[in-house]
């Protein structure tokens, strides 16, 4: 960032600054005739105008190293160019050499730095505010009669009456049960059938004996008769019944409480209770006074971008067509303007060059070697070899 580029900052941050300020300058109680919102409005527009420049600012001096970068290695390429291969003929020359040049000279691409324009403006220092004072309410001390508890109704019970009487009471009705009478049983014999008749095969023996497994078998069906035995079961002569038997109902003579007069309410009147208390009373109520202070106005100067930085190229003086005479009086130039170059030796050195950055910045000159323009603000004359 480049001495106009603060000085624009420094500008744009000083009426921020004066805006803030004449609206922060109220007295004890103030109110803006312009709404609060207007204000903050504004402040917050200045402020992100700002913070906007910053950041162009910001990117064009990255952009700016970045071309000066760029420049630097193409010097670079070119003066290792210039001392493997021969110049090539007009119309050959690369993006990254310099057009029309001309034989014996050196070229370099330097910074023309951005230029501004400088305009004056009246703006609003503060607005006009209304100060508003306000004068606090008068209160005195006095007696007053307040209510301490309101007039209220109590509700008071009387209870009932009693008295003992005596009374006959049943205490088990009459009923009746039933009472069975059980069956009768007799005991009887029976002669049943234990196994009917029937018919069996026996083997029998005759003249004929056996003689093998398969012949001399003899068998004989015989009748078996049957057979009886006497049991005895037990069998119902009369069944069970029931008969219904009554049973007289049951009385007591108790004694017991019987009211005599019910409960009932009354009400009593409780009247209210007054207390006479100290209190502050107000004597004047509160007031207000308003002192109108008009509006300040001042003229502020600030800068503006006319043109951008930019990378161009343009002559130098290099160790091609320069001499160490040039050298030195470019050296006592520079220690003259009050830059120090190191010794006067003839070399452009690393000090040397140093130095002529340096009063290339502070004279807004062209950045990026020993250019014409530089010569001309050192007294040096250009021609000279």
């Amino acid at each position: 960032m480049n001495k106009a580029h603060r000085n624009l900052i420094g500008a744009v941050l000083g009426v921020v600054a004066v805006t803030a300020s004449g609206c922060a300058s109220t007295g004890t109680v103030a109110t803006s005739q312009a709404p609060v919102a207007a204000q903050a409005e504004r402040i917050t527009s200045l402020e992100d105008s700002v913070k906007t420049m910053r950041q162009e600012l910001q990117q064009r001096s990255m952009q700016v190293e970045e071309e000066r970068k760029a420049a630097e290695k193409a010097r670079q390429a070119a003066a290792a160019a210039q001392q493997t291969t021969p110049v090539k003929p007009a119309g050959g020359f690369t993006e990254l050499l310099p057009p029309n040049a001309k034989p014996g000279e050196c070229y370099a691409r330097v910074f023309i730095p951005p230029t501004y324009k400088t305009s004056s403006e009246r703006m609003l220092a503060h607005d006009s505010v209304v100060n508003l004072q306000i004068v606090p309410a008068q209160y005195r001390w006095g007696q007053e009669r307040v209510l301490v508890r309101e007039a209220s109704q109590q509700i008071e019970v009387v209870p009932a009456t009693y008295e003992w009487v005596e009374e006959r009471v049943m205490v088990q009705p009459a009923s009746t049960r039933l009472e069975q009478a059980p069956a009768v049983y007799e005991t009887v014999t029976e002669k049943v059938l234990d196994q009917p008749a029937h018919q069996v095969w026996k083997a029998g023996r005759g003249p004929i004996e056996k003689i093998n497994e398969a012949t001399g078998e003899i068998m004989c069906l015989v009748d078996v008769p049957a057979t009886y035995k006497t049991v005895e079961r037990r069998v119902l002569k009369t069944p069970a019944t029931t008969r219904e038997v009554p049973i007289p109902a049951e009385y007591e003579t108790v004694r017991r409480r019987k009211v005599k007069t019910p409960a009932t309410t009354r009400t009593i009147d409780i009247p209210a209770e007054y207390e006479t208390v100290r209190v502050r009373q107000l004597a004047s109520p509160p007031q207000e006074k308003r002192t109108v202070t008009p509006a300040s106005y001042q003229t502020v100067t600030k800068s503006e971008l006319a043109t951008e930085g930019r990378m161009e190229w343009r002559s130098i003086l290099c160790e091609t067509n320069t001499t160490p005479t040039v050298v030195s009086d470019i050296q006592r130039a520079l220690g003259r303007a009050g830059f120090n170059p190191g010794p006067i030796d003839g070399v452009i050195g690393r000090r040397t060059l140093a130095a002529v950055k340096a009063y290339q910045q502070a004279k807004g000159l062209s950045q990026g070697g020993l250019t014409q323009e530089t010569l001309k603000s050192l007294g040096i004359m250009a021609g000279t070899r």
